[in-house]
């Protein structure tokens, strides 16, 4: 009798699109997928920030390219990615947060938060299945979520409404795409130790509470999340879509 085979984690001739990867996550989930054999295309709104980080990953032998742009700006996304695409894997971690009390929230601010972590990322995954279907290929979707869009969290009412609409979109855009062999799942961290979340982290009171809800005692590195980033994009998940991979820490469990 054969043996099975595991499924192969490799994305070579694969070409994947990363926002947010100039820095912290999704720069870790650029790598990943670098790693793994994929083209890469990194996606920021600075340009000499994601030069910088494009030159170290080509000195390093990784295929990548770079794309600046804001997917705040729909059309302009839109476009972007009907020029260049398809792209076989997408990885959205382009991110905002403006955390306070939500008695205190201001509209701007839900404005923009909203602007990019719901609306951005609804359109721009939109885009990818886009080409994809138009090109007759498969592929994975993934938005970067958090731990946050299944639980609440002290002063994050606005972060919280973002990241569980996100799942919902998720869920429905996967069983619309599923009958073209595209998958759509999230990818549930909860606090990474970046640039983004360091004034969370180095508050005591905060850093106290964050180690205290994750179960196994420490808060998150970059590299947690590429292991995970690599399975969803690669043929190892090929049965996997409509869900969140939560990198929790365990936080979630109770």
């Amino acid at each position: 009798m054969p043996l099975p085979r595991t499924p192969s984690f490799r994305l070579d001739d694969r070409r994947a699109l990363v926002t947010g990867a100039s820095s912290g996550i999704g720069l870790g989930c650029a790598v990943a997928l670098a790693e793994a054999g994929a083209e890469v295309t990194l996606v920021a709104r600075g340009a000499e920030k994601l030069d910088a980080v494009a030159a170290e990953m080509a000195e390093a032998g990784f295929a990548v390219r770079t794309l600046p742009l804001d997917i705040s700006d729909i059309a302009a996304t839109e476009a972007a990615v009907a020029a260049q695409g398809p792209f076989d894997v997408l990885v959205n971690s382009a991110g905002l947060a403006r955390h306070g009390p939500a008695l205190e929230t201001d509209p701007a601010d839900f404005d923009a938060v909203t602007d990019v972590n719901l609306r951005a990322a609804y359109f721009l995954t939109r885009a990818v299945a886009r080409g994809l279907i138009a090109a007759g290929r498969p592929g994975s979707l993934i938005n970067v979520s958090s731990q946050m869009g299944h639980v609440g969290g002290r002063e994050r009412a606005l972060y919280c409404a973002t990241k569980h609409g996100l799942e919902g979109m998720t869920k429905a855009m996967a069983i619309e795409w599923a009958p073209h062999g595209i998958r759509v799942n999230t990818l549930c961290p909860t606090f990474i130790r970046t640039p983004l979340g360091a004034q969370t982290l180095e508050d005591p009171e905060k850093r106290a509470w964050i180690e205290g809800m994750i179960k196994l005692g420490r808060v998150g590195e970059v590299e947690d999340v590429m292991g995970a980033v690599a399975y969803l994009a690669s043929p190892a998940s090929a049965l996997v879509t409509g869900t969140a991979l939560l990198i929790d820490g365990g936080w979630t469990a109770d």
